[in-house]
């Protein structure tokens, strides 16, 4: 603001609550990273693996125990997007990221934003890269390409986990 007629429009009021955030883990090379994430100091970010994802679950079968928390107890995945502002979904390129139509489904039948992060984009060619990209893309309305495992964080800080 430039003037005091612009100051009445200032809101005084804080930010808003910080989102309440899941962190999916897709595979066993992304599971490590996201276990040293939870280490850290957040907000309203929890952590989960979806590694042992098996197939879809039948006609009236529910999604519990479809992810783990950190500590390996089983959770239902609706329930944990039910109570989400946004899922973080890291895969690993070269790693198979099935599980990422599961929750990507799940998070768009309940109107939830969805991010992917792909780390390890470097030691990888550009097609494994590409099927990678391809599991992922449908399901995350915003697709980042991590250089290095440190932009995880920056990212999740920048989201405001």
């Amino acid at each position: 603001m430039s003037s005091a007629a612009e100051a009445r429009y200032r809101i005084d009021a804080p930010n808003s609550a910080p989102r309440a955030i899941k962190v999916i883990a897709l595979d066993p090379r992304s599971e490590r990273v996201v276990k040293n994430l939870a280490q850290g100091r957040w907000n309203r970010a929890t952590f989960f693996t979806a590694s042992a994802f098996g197939s879809a679950p039948k006609q009236g079968e529910s999604f519990s125990g479809w992810l783990s928390d950190l500590a390996g107890r089983t959770k239902n995945l609706i329930e944990e997007i039910d109570s989400a502002d946004l899922v973080v979904m890291v895969a690993t390129a070269g790693e198979n990221a099935q599980a990422a139509s599961l929750i990507g489904e799940a998070c768009s039948l309940k109107r939830v934003m969805t991010t992917g992060l792909i780390m390890g984009s470097t030691d990888v060619s550009d097609e494994t890269l590409s099927k990678t990209l391809a599991q992922l893309r449908p399901w995350a309305l915003m697709l980042v390409i991590a250089s290095a495992e440190e932009y995880i964080q920056d990212m999740l800080t920048a989201l405001r986990a």
